[in-house]
């Protein structure tokens, strides 16, 4: 796979969601988060703008949909289980990466019980992603590729058609480029650049 799902809200227009259950008001707010440093500045975000909130639970999964290396989440306050875990669980399993998200609550007086919890705040997660609008973040591959200098012209003319850009240049006894382009489109690239270079271009996975 070399690319996937990303919210396009940003952590200062996220996307937001409001659900009333038994008299507790639940808010959600989604956001893109590329690290998890992101995802902890966007919580420190909604936490200023909802000051007098009951609760400001929130997870984070901020690599690769379903990736659990860059994952956080806390309950801060309910108890133990019913909130930031149950949360991640459903950000885990939407499909979508560099995702975070903080469910607000305002305490309506009737008591949720732990399995109440664990449903509302699962909930709250699933209503925020049904209408998240999200974009494809593309993941490239690089290749290093050197060149004669009468072949530059035509190795940038051609490198639109695969979707191309170049990363790095380095001029020496011929140019050496990194190219940076989706990973379907490598096998294609590198076929029409040896035949426009006679067969002469060097091109290794970088």
């Amino acid at each position: 796979m070399t690319g996937y799902p990303v919210p396009v809200p940003t952590p200062d227009a996220p996307h937001r969601e409001e659900m009333l259950i038994k008299r507790s008001r639940f808010l959600i707010s989604l956001a893109r988060a590329a690290s998890p440093d992101e995802a902890k500045v966007f919580v420190e975000r909604i936490r200023r703008e909802f000051p007098d909130a009951t609760h400001n639970c929130w997870a984070f999964a901020a690599g690769r949909p379903g990736d659990t290396g860059r994952a956080g989440f806390s309950d801060d306050g309910e108890p133990h289980g019913t909130a930031g875990r149950p949360m991640l669980t459903i950000l885990l399993h939407g499909g979508i990466g560099e995702i975070a998200a903080v469910v607000t609550r305002y305490f309506g007086g009737i008591k949720l019980g732990t399995g109440g919890l664990v449903r509302a705040y699962q909930d709250m997660v699933r209503l925020g992603l049904q209408n998240l609008p999200v974009c494809e973040h593309m993941v490239p591959a690089a290749l290093r590729v050197t060149v004669n200098y009468s072949h530059i012209s035509p190795l940038l003319r051609i490198l639109p058609r695969y979707r191309g850009t170049i990363g790095s240049e380095e001029f020496g006894v011929d140019a050496s480029y990194t190219v940076l382009l989706p990973e379907e489109e490598t096998a294609a690239f590198s076929a029409e650049l040896m035949n426009i270079t006679d067969g002469t271009a060097v091109i290794l996975t970088d």
